[in-house]
């Protein structure tokens, strides 16, 4: 009753999550480095192996008015931060098996368009504004190793290695960019139990080792995160609550960088996903952020397609 996960997930593809430059943030420009809320149910399992692959698209709106410092605290920054993302990605699993899984590969196409707005006062003194309207591609996401492991037909997990690579617009100059000018490594791993009643279980682990922006002399630090779903089944429906955790583990460095701010969030929300043999699967959820540090504290809500060929 529930093999249908193992032809409907996508792995990952982009989010529409930017954030702007400023001293309390963490990592280069406060921006986490990879997608968020791209995992959510049936994260273990991959698409069927094929000849011709799975494409999928995803977007997303990101919004956020309000910067916390490191404390947790509104840094009293006038700003507001819209982002849309459209993420296209194409996934191909094989027959071919290693260590025991089978392998694929893929690789995420993103495009943001970012409406940003800044004004930094002192003493209610506007000492600083800038603005910005800009749709360009962001960093390409590449997937040479993807692993699939299904022990049975109740628990799927697959491991995969994901190289994004600096081929975003950027603009060192620009309030904010699509492309964040620098290389990134992940490592991940996902997993997904289902009971026999139809209750789910997926969660995602992720960490982010980034390679140093040449144009800026910053690298930032090393970021984990962990996505969640719970939820039931009923019929072709899954209903429950999803979300991440976020939390960068080490000092970004960077001249004149006084101290390293290591950024965290928590989000969670309502998702829902659908699945009928013959139609498109389809992913949908609305996640709150709390107890940010160092960061945007915001809203976002996205939507995902896939289809098998």
């Amino acid at each position: 009753m529930y093999e249908a996960y193992k032809i409907t997930t996508i792995s990952s593809v982009f989010l529409a999550t930017l954030f702007l430059t400023h001293p309390a943030q963490a990592t280069e420009g406060g921006a986490p480095t990879t997608a968020f809320g791209v995992y959510d149910f049936g994260a273990g399992f991959t698409p069927p192996p094929s000849p011709t692959g799975t494409v999928g698209l995803r977007t997303n709106y990101y919004w956020a008015n309000t910067v916390k410092d490191r404390h947790g605290r509104d840094n009293g920054t006038d700003f507001s931060l819209g982002v849309l993302s459209l993420g296209l990605a194409y996934i191909r699993m094989t027959d071919t098996e290693l260590l025991g899984a089978k392998y694929g590969f893929g690789v995420i196409a993103p495009f943001f368009d970012i409406d940003a707005d800044l004004k930094v006062k002192v003493g209610g003194t506007t000492v600083f504004s800038d603005s910005t309207h800009v749709f360009r591609q962001a960093d390409l996401q590449v997937l040479p190793l993807i692993l699939q492991w299904t022990p049975s037909r109740n628990l799927g997990i697959n491991a995969q290695f994901q190289i994004q690579a600096p081929t975003g617009d950027y603009d060192k100059n620009r309030l904010v960019s699509p492309g964040l000018n620098h290389w990134t490594f992940s490592p991940i791993v996902n997993a997904t139990y289902i009971s026999d009643s139809g209750f789910e279980v997926s969660s995602s682990f992720e960490l982010d080792v980034n390679t140093r922006n040449h144009s800026t002399d910053y690298k930032s630090g090393t970021e984990y995160r962990h996505e969640f779903a719970v939820g039931q089944h009923f019929g072709p429906w899954t209903a429950g609550i999803g979300g991440y955790y976020y939390r960068q583990l080490s000092d970004d460095d960077a001249p004149n960088l006084t101290y390293g701010n290591r950024a965290r969030v928590l989000a969670i929300g309502p998702a829902v996903s659908f699945f009928q043999p013959g139609l498109p699967p389809v992913w949908v959820h609305a996640y709150k952020e709390f107890d940010a540090r160092s960061r945007t504290e915001g809203y976002a809500v996205a939507v995902r397609f896939s289809h098998s060929f």
